[in-house]
């Protein structure tokens, strides 16, 4: 039977592969319903010569339209578009975008074929198909992924790539970025041309062009199943492989550095999360409010923990609206030293608690910014009854660790809701806040035992032999609360002194910090440094992933020799 519609596609497609016009393949390969009138012409005719059963007959009819002479230099070009193109005149005719999961692994295997197109000689050609198909895939996986209806019934997958268990499940979205990843390392891999990457004019050549843009879909869906190991993997290649960021589209570059900056922040590197997130919020355009709004939420935690606040004009921005009421509190009792306030905002029943745990930036918040409500703390309790010392007769000022002591179980306490004069701490019914919610540390206490209390009958259902454990024979429970001792404040203040946040020494023998340096300055300037600038000054501008213009890539890691000492020194 007569294809003239198939053929004249196909003469089109044979002048554009002549042409190298990659822009008006894709323009030409439409694959997304609703079809223009000649596609359903098209797809008519595919399925009544070439049914379902005619995979074959159709790559030959491909075979004989497209000239054998475009196959280029490499070899298998021809070849390998001749698969993709039989497979999308496939697709196309079998689709039902009504059968979500089906269209699902249809367009994941067109997109398979087309990345083995990607690697060969005409690989520049089918490029942006490439990009198209793996942005259509990665939407369409994130949705399904939240479909729990459709995916009930998925019980096996793809074995998963990259060193993960053998038999472990793979999620749509990890499925779909396994393979774009694959696209994306072909571009990575790009070895014609200039060694730097780059053209005549600076810019960058061949299929590093689509680096960043594959790259992104794979972060996009790398994140959303939290899969961070997969996510260094994708920063590493292009750490050592990629021109530098700066030769890219903004809207690329912003994208790329939010990720990197949430890779880094996951990985407790805040300084490198937030030169990274700061850089994607100033590249960002300012009517992408929402997308400005995703880097801010990140970029003020990282900035929170570091010790540097948003300033009142940051909360006044579209994309910072809500946020104030959020973040604002928890600064307050950092900055006062406020321990209660900062133990009941980062309790888990918080109102604020749900949102945090959404953007997952509520145990970081709870675990590197309490060293910071300690300092805090030790300063304003300096300034109550700290003694300023005498500079002529050689005395630092010094401040008195159990005054620290004194302050830090007071509010304690009242984040416990224990009365500051309550003789039993551990009386059951203190065991919940002043607001009716549980604290924290409820489960290390219990009610104390009266004294006239029979000893309880030991319950030969839970002892049937009759046997107890000579070791637990004198266990006893927590008699109260988890509250400060003196042990925990001077091992705390020896910390903060050890992390440059306090200027001085402790006395052991004494219990007191002493300030040192601060003859011709005030003792809280000196002994007491700024905690932004303290911590910033031991780091460097350098975020691996980030590639810069003029930085110098090896191979592996630079070692950094210039501290370096003798054998045995």
């Amino acid at each position: 039977m007569a294809t003239p519609t198939v053929d004249k596609f196909l003469s089109e497609i044979a002048r554009l592969m002549r042409e190298k016009n990659g822009t008006a393949m894709l323009d030409f390969l439409c694959y997304e319903p609703p079809w223009p009138p000649l596609y359903n012409q098209m797809i008519s005719e595919l399925r009544q010569t070439y049914p379902l059963f005619q995979q074959a007959g159709l790559e030959r009819k491909c075979t004989e339209t497209l000239p054998a002479e475009e196959e280029g230099e490499g070899g298998g070009s021809f070849t390998s578009f001749v698969s993709f193109l039989s497979r999308y005149f496939a697709f196309i005719r079998d689709v039902d975008v009504s059968q979500l999961l089906e269209t699902h692994d249809k367009l994941k295997a067109l997109l398979g074929q087309a990345s083995i197109v990607l690697s060969a000689s005409t690989g520049l050609i089918i490029l942006p198909t490439v990009i198209s198909l793996s942005r259509t895939l990665s939407r369409l996986a994130i949705g399904l992924d939240k479909r729990l209806d459709l995916v009930a019934n998925l019980t096996s997958r793809e074995a998963t790539a990259g060193g993960e268990e053998a038999g472990e499940r793979v999620t749509l979205a990890e499925g779909s970025a396994n393979l774009i990843r694959e696209a994306f390392k072909k571009c990575a891999s790009e070895r014609s041309g200039n060694i730097s990457g780059l053209d005549g004019e600076g810019k960058p050549e061949g299929r590093r062009i689509g680096i960043y843009l594959m790259a992104n879909l794979c972060l996009k869906l790398f994140f959303h199943c939290r899969k961070l190991r997969s996510a260094e993997q994708i920063f590493a290649m292009i750490y050592q492989q990629s021109p530098p960021l700066s030769l890219y589209p903004a809207a690329q570059r912003t994208t790329f550095l939010y990720y990197l900056g949430r890779y880094h922040f996951a990985n407790n590197h805040f300084n490198r999360a937030q030169l990274a997130l700061q850089a994607a919020y100033d590249q960002c355009h300012r009517q992408a409010i929402r997308q400005r709004r995703l880097i801010l939420i990140y970029l003020i935690t990282s900035n929170m923990i570091l010790g540097r606040f948003p300033k009142a004009h940051t909360y006044q921005r579209p994309e910072a609206r809500g946020l104030k009421e959020k973040f604002e509190p928890v600064c307050r009792a950092i900055a006062k030293g406020d321990m209660e306030s900062f133990r009941r905002l980062t309790d888990i029943n918080h109102p604020s608690a749900s949102w945090f745990l959404h953007w997952r930036i509520l145990l970081q918040i709870i675990n590197r910014c309490e060293v910071l409500v300690w300092r805090s703390l030790a300063r304003k309790t300096f300034l109550i009854s700290g003694n300023l010392g005498d500079a002529a007769n050689k005395k630092a000022p010094t401040l008195d660790l159990d005054d620290v002591l004194i302050v830090a179980t007071l509010l304690e306490k009242r984040a416990m809701g224990i009365a500051p004069k309550d003789t039993a701490p551990n009386d059951s019914k203190k065991r919940r806040q002043s607001d009716g919610r549980t604290h924290t540390n409820s489960i290390f206490i219990f009610p104390p035992t009266p004294a006239d209390t029979p000893p309880a009958k030991e319950d030969e259902d839970e002892f049937p032999d009759g046997h107890v454990d000579p070791e637990l024979l004198d266990f006893a429970d927590p008699p109260g609360p988890d509250l400060p001792t003196s042990e925990t404040v001077e091992s705390t203040m020896a910390s903060l002194v050890d992390q440059d946040l306090l200027h001085g020494f402790i006395s052991h023998g004494q219990k007191r910090f002493a300030i040192t340096g601060a003859k011709n300055a005030s003792p809280l300037q000196v002994g007491f440094p700024n905690v932004w600038m303290t911590i910033t000054s031991k780091m460097d501008d350098e975020v691996p992933g980030w590639v810069k213009e003029g930085q110098q890539r090896g191979g592996g890691t630079t070692m950094h020799l210039s501290g370096a000492r003798p054998v045995g020194a």
